[in-house]
């Protein structure tokens, strides 16, 4: 077995099989070969999201979502030329085929470049993020009756903190707390932790749902911003969703997650009359699910009431209402972690200490 035998998945392979794989190798694409090990295309995460948007099937077959022209180098290479393609075309990766085009290896950027590009990161996010941490938390009782949700432990850290961690690894440092239910616990524990990025505080007198205490911010933020539920764990490129948001000229974007069910049974779908209709064996579906992560555009605090109970599902369909673009930015099922209620929060422990 090569070392990059992780990054090589045959064409017939399912769509599904592929973000898989791409979500545990986190190389962000992958070779794609015939049954001779050949290279026939690449396939990168922006591919499948695309695939994904268009309608695509997920049982379909990967040579049907690749780039049938993906760049290489042959075996021989010039480490001027692979220089040269690796800046000209921003490749973070490039396999190395022989003469029967079969894939000898694959050359990392990391071992191509200098320690000082090496080491080069994205320019920090600077945008502001509005953590939703007001909630009772009622799914997670008897906790809760005790500690407010963001405070449940996660690892070695609270829910909140594995949070926004994750956007300070992003060069995020302006974040906005909307709480209510016991709030001074949430603000002690922070002013004990002294974090070294800035957090400000939304009260909600009373309980606004999801999206009413962003009522509050109206006219603080020019630009986007971006709104997460306090028990949702993304492990996504940030960068990367918000250029899709820009790029699609959304007013919100939505980050989904992808979800597959089996069922075990034979599905019956029946006539008025009673009699079948029609039977499905054991029927799997596919869907989007809404992960509690959202890109939006600052103009659109302004369309939230005052003093309401307003969910941002509400905020979704006025904008809608309105003309405005709602988008969708998928990740795999593996990058979404809830702890919102008892089973999700344990599944995701579990998971963390795999």
């Amino acid at each position: 077995m090569t070392g990059f035998d992780s990054l090589l998945i045959e064409e017939q392979r399912k769509v599904r099989d592929a973000l898989h794989q791409l979500e545990e190798t986190r190389r962000q694409i992958l070779y794609v070969i015939d049954d001779a090990s050949r290279l026939v295309g690449s396939l990168t995460d922006g591919d499948v999201r695309r695939w994904i948007l268009g309608g695509g099937d997920l049982d379909s077959g990967v040579g049907n979502v690749c780039n049938r022209e993906p760049h290489s180098v042959s075996d021989g290479y010039s480490l001027a030329v692979l220089r040269h393609d690796m800046s000209t075309y921003k490749l973070h990766s490039l396999p190395v085929v022989n003469a029967q085009g079969t894939i000898v290896d694959v050359l990392f950027r990391e071992r191509v470049f200098e320690e000082a590009e090496r080491q080069a990161q994205k320019a920090p996010l600077a945008m502001p993020v509005v953590v939703m941490a007001g909630g009772k938390g009622t799914r997670l009782a008897p906790f809760t009756s005790v500690l407010p949700k963001p405070l449940i432990p996660v690892g070695e850290k609270t829910a909140i903190e594995v949070i926004l961690d994750a956007f300070v690894a992003h060069g995020v440092d302006d974040f906005y707390l909307s709480v209510n239910y016991k709030s001074k616990l949430i603000q002690a524990y922070f002013e004990e932790l002294d974090p070294p990025y800035r957090l400000s505080y939304v009260h909600e007198d009373q309980p606004l749902g999801t999206g009413g205490g962003l009522h509050a911010l109206i006219g603080k933020f020019d630009g986007d911003l971006i709104v997460t539920n306090c028990d949702v764990i993304i492990k996504a490129d940030y960068h990367d969703l918000v250029e899709h948001h820009r790029r699609e000229d959304n007013d919100i974007t939505m980050v989904v997650s992808l979800r597959h069910y089996d069922i075990p049974y034979g599905i019956c779908d029946i006539v008025d009359n009673g009699q079948l209709c029609s039977m499905r064996e054991k029927p799997h579906y596919n869907f989007l699910v809404n992960t509690g992560l959202y890109v939006l555009q600052a103009s659109v605090l302004e369309l939230i009431p005052e003093n309401q109970f307003y969910h941002l599902t509400d905020l979704i369909d006025d904008v809608k209402t309105r003309g405005g673009r709602v988008g969708v930015y998928p990740i795999s099922e593996k990058a979404w972690l809830d702890t919102g209620e008892w089973q999700q929060y344990c599944d995701t422990m579990a998971q963390l200490r795999s």
